[in-house]
């Protein structure tokens, strides 16, 4: 915001500091700044969930009064305080300079052109998100809405032996406060095992210090945080276990069952000991990634409400049908009788996956038949939601004279925490992509999930692709070195084709584009002084013995109102902006008379948003349903057709388990990519080459922002972020020592679009939301290397030292 003429922060703010200051929000923003700002953002693709996108335009407007020509230095300079987890910056920058030639040229305004699929339609909601007018779920205010505060376990592992709440009970404002026993269903829930208890009861051990004790509801937060704060629970405090390789062999169990949720075995090619011990070359390494978290600016809230005899429940999460199910087992009702709508999220890359908040507020409200609001300050947000996995990975690669790959055998280990999320997984698929991009004959892997006292980890943007990537890319530089091996030619010939196998055993047939991606960046690396290069392959869909599949509707509202229902969570990817161009491409409907809406009411029904897979399963859905709606536009008139209703479904349900005998299917689809880290003579990035094979590019500026978006969360992966913990308690709760990567620590980000098109998505499309970021860090491990000849082993990377500095 704007205050006595300069750009501050609100988030740190405080209002008392405000008294005599005249405060300019965007609103008060002079109505052709506001436009021109907002739709230059939307055409650079600089909104992706548009949380940030407002406090970066305040201060934008602040900066073109002052200078009205600034340079792209200038401008990183003017907005390296603020945050933005989506877009990279990159296109951020690019909408100033164009809005401030428009404003400083008096040039006439652009407007935001509609389009079809491959063209450049506005991403869905997107202005509006720009200019702080596209809600979010904490500016729901409803009349009598109260508000829910949880308790957080003190200690990462400690029997409950009491709770007491008579002192908070008396606090001003408290309604009511809700504990374990107050669940009238299944306390425990879980996207897979149901391991994890909405709320710990006393008599029963904590696993981690983000477990729920108990949601307090009061008039006011504050009221119902202070009210928590009060809360007296008595424990025995017991040792956590937080040493992942003790797992196995602790006496802790963090479950009855034992510390191991899940392992995945892939056997196949012969002899993986015998083929590597007759190879010419070996290169062998333990690596270790660390724990991250995802980020999203938006924390987690959530608003339930009874509603004509239903429970009605306002989620930002990434699955309104996964909600639905859990709520109505914690309550103990049919899921008919609750009813989940999805609003457009913050953020979420994976953190958003598993129910957090909305089963306290669900709960509180049904109880109370009252509306109530949960939300989570940013600490507990650190604390609870699941995070990246750290992963150690012990790899030994082989190659013949001529620089052909033999074999790899990989033992992985992974740190799923205390509850099981999606843990399981992830290792399924780190050991699925433990061969990257690249035909290996003989694959002898291990990956195992297992239980600890840390924060859980589950889903995030790259699901162990990207740590097994960093590992096997390592793993080739150094098989390079030891062959005098060209290391673009060596990647060129082991590259997956048609006809070459996946880690798992699956025979690719059509649409491999990893040689096209290697193509596209081969003159640069040629030319490159000191650079990095690996290549990445990511799944399209869950697959793996489950079936992909997707349910649409398409709503004639009336002449100028058409209503696309789908299951899919937007959280700044744009899947809704995909479902508005594939309706337009197939009936001729101006997108702009297109809404987008995911609620359970409609029955459009879909798994989680997950697995790159939304823009795939949406697509071929909804040319199903636009069949029978072009027909009727032909022999019907807009009139007639207002109020009908059609629907359209797609599933791939032809994959097969890990194990099962046959032919090996574990996904209907995947993307490739190729990314060349380049440094400077100080041996920092400077440049990052992106070539990335979308299948078909659905939309220009939407599929560029997802790349620079997922490299810079990458080179960060890379460089700078952690997330350490100590004895189950994490070092820091501030989001600022999580080491993201500032505006003015972004190198440039080249992307380069690859269409080679796949024979099962629409128009050939393939996933794109993940794939930008599996490549990168394996990318600058080698980059690293090859300037001052150190493999590194563990993320994140030591810098090297300039080579200038060096005794």
């Amino acid at each position: 915001m704007e205050i006595d003429g300069k750009a501050k922060l609100a988030c740190v703010t405080p209002m008392k500091k405000l008294d005599g200051s005249t405060v300019t929000t965007l609103e008060g923003f002079p109505e052709r700044v506001r436009r021109v700002l907002g739709e230059a953002f939307v055409r650079q693709g600089a909104v992706q969930c548009g949380f940030c996108t407002p406090g970066f335009i305040a201060a934008v407007k602040v900066l073109l009064e002052k200078n009205p020509d600034p340079r792209r230095d200038e401008i990183v300079k003017s907005l390296k305080h603020h945050w933005c987890r989506c877009t990279g910056y990159q296109a951020i920058t690019e909408a100033v300079l164009e809005a401030a030639a428009i404003l400083r040229n008096a040039q006439d305004d652009p407007g935001l052109a509609n389009g079809t699929v491959g063209g450049k339609q506005p991403k869905y909601e997107a202005y509006d998100k720009a200019l702080g007018q596209g809600p979010f779920m904490d500016d729901i205010r409803l009349a009598g809405m109260l508000h829910g505060a949880v308790r957080l376990s003190d200690h990462p592992r400690a029997k409950l032996l009491n709770l007491d709440t008579t002192k908070a009970a008396t606090l001003p404002g408290v309604e009511q406060i809700f504990t374990a026993g107050d669940v009238p269903g299944d306390r425990h829930t879980g996207l897979i095992v149901h391991d994890w208890p909405l709320m710990v009861a006393p008599g029963e051990t904590t696993r981690y210090v983000g477990d729920v004790l108990a949601v307090v509801v009061a008039e006011t937060e504050a009221q119902a945080r202070a009210a928590a704060a009060a809360l007296e629970p008595l424990y025995e405090v017991l040792e956590p276990l937080t040493d992942p390789e003790l797992a196995l062999a602790s006496d802790i169990l963090v479950h009855d069952n034992g510390n191991l949720l899940e392992e995945s075995r892939i056997d196949r090619g012969g002899d993986a000991d015998a083929i590597l011990a007759a190879s010419a070359h070996t290169a062998s390494g333990t690596f270790h990634t660390q724990r991250i978290e995802h980020a999203f600016l938006e924390v987690e809230c959530c608003v339930a409400l009874p509603e004509d005899g239903t429970l009605r429940v306002h989620s930002q999460g990434q699955g309104v049908y996964e909600d639905r199910k859990s709520i109505a087992s914690l309550l103990d009702l049919p899921v008919d009788q609750v009813r989940v709508k999805q609003w457009s999220a913050g953020g979420a890359f994976g953190g958003k996956e598993d129910l957090s908040v909305q089963g306290h507020a669900a709960l509180a409200a049904h109880l109370l038949q009252k509306p109530v609001k949960v939300k989570l300050d940013r600490t507990e947000s650190l604390r609870m939601h699941p995070k990246r996995h750290p992963i150690r990975m012990e790899y030994t690669v082989g190659c013949d004279e001529q620089g052909m790959l033999t074999a790899v055998k990989a033992r992985v280990l992974g740190d799923t925490g205390a509850y099981a999320s999606v843990g399981g997984k992830v290792l399924e698929r780190a050991a699925g992509h433990a061969t990257a991009a690249y035909h290996v004959p003989c694959a002898d892997i291990l990956a195992q999930a297992v239980y600890t006292n840390n924060l859980p980890c589950g889903a995030m943007r790259g699901f162990g692709a990207n740590q097994a990537t960093f590992a096997f890319e390592c793993c080739l530089d150094e098989l390079c070195r030891l062959g005098g091996f060209d290391r673009w030619q060596f990647r060129w010939d082991n590259a997956l084709t048609a006809g070459s196998m996946t880690a798992t055993g699956q025979v690719l047939l059509e649409g491999v584009g990893a040689r096209a991606t290697l193509e596209a960046v081969k003159d640069e690396f040629a030319s490159a002084t000191h650079a990095g290069i690996a290549c990445g392959i990511k799944n399209c869909g869950i697959g793996n013995g489950m079936a992909d599949w997707c349910e649409v509707m398409i709503e004639i509202v009336d002449t100028d109102h058409v209503v696309v229902h789908h299951g899919w969570t937007e959280m700044g990817q744009g899947v809704h902006t995909v479902a508005q161009q594939v309706v337009a491409q197939e009936t001729g409907i101006d997108p702009a008379i297109i809404d987008v809406v995911t609620d359970t009411a409609s029955d459009a029904e879909s798994g989680m948003t997950t697995a790159s897979r939304g823009t795939s399963l949406v697509g071929n859905a909804l040319i199903v349903a636009c069949k029978d709606l072009k027909r009727d536009i032909v022999d019907k008139s807009w009139a007639e057709l207002a109020g009908k209703r059609y629907r359209g479904r797609w599933s791939f349900d032809r994959s097969t388990a890990p194990g099962a005998p046959g032919e090996v299917v574990t996904h209907y689809s995947y993307s490739y990519a190729t990314q060349l880290v380049i440094l400077d003579d100080e041996g920092r990035v400077e440049k990052v080459v992106a070539a990335h094979d979308a299948g078909h590019i659905m939309n220009p500026p939407l599929f560029e922002g997802q790349i620079v978006g997922s490299v810079h969360m990458g080179l960060g992966y890379a460089l700078s972020e952690d997330m350490p913990m100590e004895g189950g308690r994490l070092v820091s709760e501030k989001l600022r020592d999580l080491g993201m990567i500032p505006m003015d620590g972004m190198p440039q980000v080249v992307v380069k679009g690859i269409e080679v098109t796949d024979p099962l998505g629409p128009y050939g499309a393939k996933g794109v939301g993940e794939v930008g970021l599996v490549p990168t860090a394996g990318a600058v491990a080698n980059a690293f290397t090859q300037y001052d000849g150190e493999r590194r082993y563990r993320l994140p990377l030591t810098q090297p030292v300039p080579k200038k500095d060096r005794s």
